[in-house]
C-alpha cells in the first residue's frame, strides 16, 4: 500500500503548533503568547533551539510590534540560558523560512561550541540538522537539556536586567 503524498504547502510548523506533530522529543522549553521556544529536531547538537511564532506569516515584516516584543524578550532569556546551560564560545541565530513545509517564521538559535571544526561554523552548521543515526544527540539528553532550560528560563520570569 502506497502512502499519500504530503501536499506542499502543509505547514510542518503550523501542525506541530496544533499538536499534530512534534518540533522535538520534549516540550516546549517556553510557552509565551506569540512565541514557544522548542528543540529543534532531528539534529546533533543538544542545545539547538528554535523560536517558532504561533500563527502562520513567512516573513518577518509581517509581524506585529507585540511578537517582535516578546521575541525580543524571548530571545534575551534564551540566549542567556543557553550559553549558562551549554557553555557555549557564542550563539549563532539565523531565520530563513524557506525550506519545504517550513515557510513559517522561525528563529533558529544554535550553540557554537568552542571546539567546532571550522568546516562546521557559520552557515555551514546548518549541516548538523541532517543527522544520521549515528550522529543523532540522544533523545534522554535532550529531554534533559529542555527541562533544565525550562526551569532556568523560568526563574525569575520578569524581563532581563
Amino acid at each position: 500500500m502506497t502512502q499519500p503524498e504530503e501536499s506542499a504547502d502543509i505547514c510542518y510548523s503550523c501542525e506541530a503548533l496544533r499538536g499534530k506533530r512534534h518540533i522535538s522529543p520534549a516540550e516546549h522549553i517556553y510557552d509565551g503568547r506569540y512565541w514557544i521556544v522548542d528543540h529543534a529536531w532531528p539534529t546533533a547538537v543538544v542545545g539547538w533551539v528554535v523560536l517558532v511564532l504561533r500563527r502562520h506569516t513567512a516573513a518577518l515584516h509581517e509581524l506585529t510590534a507585540d511578537e517582535f516584543a516578546e521575541m525580543g524578550e524571548a530571545l534575551a532569556r534564551t540566549v542567556q540560558a543557553l550559553h549558562v546551560e551549554t557553555g557555549c564560545a557564542k550563539e549563532y541565530l539565523a531565520c530563513f523560512a524557506e525550506a519545504d513545509h517550513f515557510q513559517h517564521v522561525h528563529i533558529h538559535v544554535v550553540p557554537r561550541a568552542s571546539d567546532l571544526p571550522h568546516e562546521l561554523q557559520g552557515p555551514r552548521s546548518f549541516a548538523l540538522l541532517k543527522s544520521t543515526d549515528n550522529t543523532l544527540a540522544p533523545v534522554a539528553d535532550v529531554q534533559a537539556f529542555c527541562a533544565r532550560m525550562r526551569a532556568a528560563m523560568a526563574v525569575g520570569g520578569g524581563p532581563l536586567p
